[in-house]
């Protein structure tokens, strides 16, 4: 199977046993505590689940900076994105102390993980708008993932982790939240060796399935694992329980048995477009995927990005940056023409007016109306999913 990146074996931060996580949160009954942000316990759960492997833990300032510009770990070695725990708060801990980091997410004060504070330091409103513009190409603020960073504060805590729990995520979607160990694990016990991923933060239609089934069809792919975020989003996207529903109904309906495994991991989305798509490579072979599907505007929102700016980041970083391949993928769509699901760049000949195209404000409007969604469009048992949810705002 293919290696972690930058490791010979994943470095999940997770406390192992029991014992320790007893005695871990014994000995954080003295120590200073401090409530992060959401962010911040999303990189905690992506460090606790092996998807960070090989961060230890919180970046420092040098690091931040040399990995907005270049791209680079302190030791060289190729990451995307600032990880970072970022707080506005006066600290009432020093360099050296250990604290208990506590769950924003989660009610009655619980601990998600123990950091060994290394440094505590000032980003400069010039060094974070800086970082801003160099991970989400912009600073403007209407940017979701541009205000959530800005929001954070200037006081950056960076040093080791040990992480105590996954959050909310095993509680609310203990059927499909899965650690990169339990998904290494579960395609080994396949005999899969050559896997493809697809990253998704929204309901599967028609022709994310396609894209799917070409991808492995094309791959000669053992199987497709099926990665939905299940963090926190920006307003209006549809909610991760409703989002699984959808796709399990679509696999169980319209995929050979044992092909695909659906699963989820708990992480806030960035919407950082380029940079967020190269992340996504990292913890997909992380997760042993041989293939990454990088489509249209995949990471993006707005009109923040150009439609293949992140295929295009691949082409520009070294070779030997990451171990996985991107699968790169065109707007997909039904053709009436060939009464089937095709990807635009492989038929020429077509028109506009050829595709059976909706935008998501179109389907939310019709879904809300309780109005069948074309059936090139959407599965008719996807729609009946996603038409409940609509009915019931």
């Amino acid at each position: 199977m293919i290696k972690p990146h930058g490791s010979e074996e994943l470095m999940p931060k997770i406390v192992n046993t029991e014992e320790e996580k007893v005695a871990l949160l014994e000995s954080a009954k003295s120590m200073p505590k401090m409530i992060i942000n959401s962010a911040a316990a999303a990189n905690l759960v992506m460090l606790g689940a092996g998807y960070f492997t090989p961060l230890e833990g919180f970046m420092g300032k040098n690091e931040v900076i040399s990995v907005a510009d270049n791209m680079k770990l302190d030791n060289g070695l190729f990451w995307p994105t600032p990880v970072v725990n970022l707080t506005h708060q006066k600290v009432d801990f020093k360099e050296g102390d250990k604290i208990a980091l506590i769950d924003p997410n989660v009610e009655g004060e619980q601990i998600i993980a123990i950091q060994s504070v290394n440094k505590i330091e000032k980003l400069t409103a010039s060094e974070i708008d800086n970082i801003v513009e160099k991970v989400y190409g912009t600073k403007d603020k209407s940017h979701p993932g541009v205000q959530t960073f800005y929001e954070q504060g200037d006081t950056l805590i960076s040093g080791d982790v040990s992480v105590i729990n996954y959050s909310y995520f095993e509680k609310e979607f203990g059927e499909t939240f899965r650690t990169a160990m339990q998904i290494r694990s579960s395609i080994e016990s396949k005999g899969w060796e050559n896997v493809v991923a697809f990253q998704t933060r929204n309901p599967m239609h028609r022709a994310h399935e396609e894209l799917c089934r070409m991808a492995g069809d094309r791959v000669n792919a053992d199987g497709i694992l099926i990665h939905m975020l299940l963090g926190k989003l920006k307003p209006g996207d549809i909610p991760a329980d409703v989002r699984d529903t959808a796709i399990r109904t679509m696999v169980d309906h319209y995929f050979p048995k044992d092909y695909v495994m659906i699963t989820g991991y708990g992480f806030d989305m960035l919407y950082a477009g380029p940079r967020e798509a190269l992340l996504h490579a990292v913890f997909r072979q992380n997760c042993g995927c041989s293939y990454l599907i990088v489509g249209r505007d995949h990471a993006g929102v707005g009109d923040f990005y150009g439609a293949f700016d992140a295929q295009d980041i691949f082409d520009s970083i070294p070779n030997d940056a990451l171990l996985i391949k991107i699968f790169k993928a065109d707007h997909t769509a039904y053709s009436k023409k060939l009464n089937k699901v095709v990807m635009m760049r492989d038929v020429e000949d077509h028109s506009k007016d050829d595709f059976v195209i909706l935008s998501g404000t179109k389907v939310r409007e019709m879904l809300s109306k309780g109005e069948s969604l074309p059936k090139e469009f959407a599965r008719p048992e996807v729609a009946e999913v996603l038409m409940k949810h609509y009915m019931k705002e």
